[in-house]
């Protein structure tokens, strides 16, 4: 039996426990973030996030993402704002600016001190075999084809892949009923993250997501991103967007292909504790 530091945290209540890495030794796996992440026997929360020191030169630390199913991902833009202030209250670093290794390649975190953390989440890809989907040719929508009915979804990778439809009402948006289906479904062979859009105006929209290995969660850093890189394609947002979750809000701003993404918002600290194992 070994005992465990940890940090919950969350981005707009999309919550995390968060570990320590650099100065305990965690051999993380998915039977073990599944009894971390179970909210009746465990600690419970959407994700796991592992700092740990980095594998290759020039970076900062490395930061390992383990869904509640036990699955690991590439990236969770609501996590990477709690992982920088994670790294500065618990004084692993004093930078204002960090690298940060993740399986998606390197994001840059950027803390002023204030409440609000910066993220550059990377260049979004939009070829089927990067997000990845099946099909052959970058499209702005795809037909989608669930049990007999055809939706048109955007597509895009930012480290993790995601699926937009645009709805009317979000309030109504079939989420629980249509989420898995996206989720799951044959043409993503990875599965997907599937976001549900209403467009506000062109600098704001309100957004739900059923996350890929979660269900539904208050916020998606990740998918808000993805959300408005869509709108921005489809010619219905400008470059910089405020996204409405459940949770709360996040800005967003994308100056067009080849650009990096930047979502900026608030992380915080819910408590502290150990967890024997």
């Amino acid at each position: 039996m070994i005992s465990i530091r940890f940090t919950k945290m969350h981005g707009l209540g999309n919550d995390f426990v968060v570990i320590d890495g650099v100065s305990q030794a965690i051999d993380m796996s998915s039977t073990l973030a599944r009894k971390l992440a179970d909210r009746h026997r465990g600690i419970g929360c959407d994700q796991i996030l592992l700092v740990e020191p980095p594998t290759i030169p020039d970076v900062d630390f490395q930061y390992r993402i383990f869904n509640a199913d036990g699955s690991e991902v590439a990236q969770c833009g609501n996590g990477a704002r709690c992982f920088a202030k994670f790294v500065r209250d618990q004084k692993l670093s004093g930078k204002t600016h960090l690298k940060v290794q993740t399986h998606a390649g390197i994001l840059e975190l950027h803390i002023d001190g204030g409440e609000d953390i910066a993220v550059v989440m990377g260049v979004p890809i939009f070829e089927p075999s990067g997000i990845p989907l099946k099909r052959n040719d970058v499209q702005t929508l795809y037909p989608l084809n669930i049990n007999g009915t055809i939706y048109q979804l955007a597509a895009l990778s930012l480290g993790n892949p995601h699926a937009l439809l645009q709805v009317d009402d979000i309030a109504n948006a079939p989420v629980a009923e249509l989420g898995p289906q996206i989720e799951r479904h044959p043409d993503f062979p990875e599965k997907v993250n599937a976001g549900f859009m209403e467009v506000v105006s062109r600098r704001e929209i309100k957004l739900r997501v059923y996350e890929r290995g979660a269900a539904e969660t208050q916020a998606c850093g990740s998918g808000a991103c993805a959300a408005v890189v869509a709108g921005i394609q489809q010619d219905l947002l400008d470059s910089s967007v405020t996204v409405y979750l459940k949770g709360g809000q996040l800005d967003i701003s994308w100056q067009g292909e080849g650009q990096a993404v930047t979502m900026t918002g608030p992380a915080t600290t819910v408590f502290q504790g150990r967890i024997k194992i």
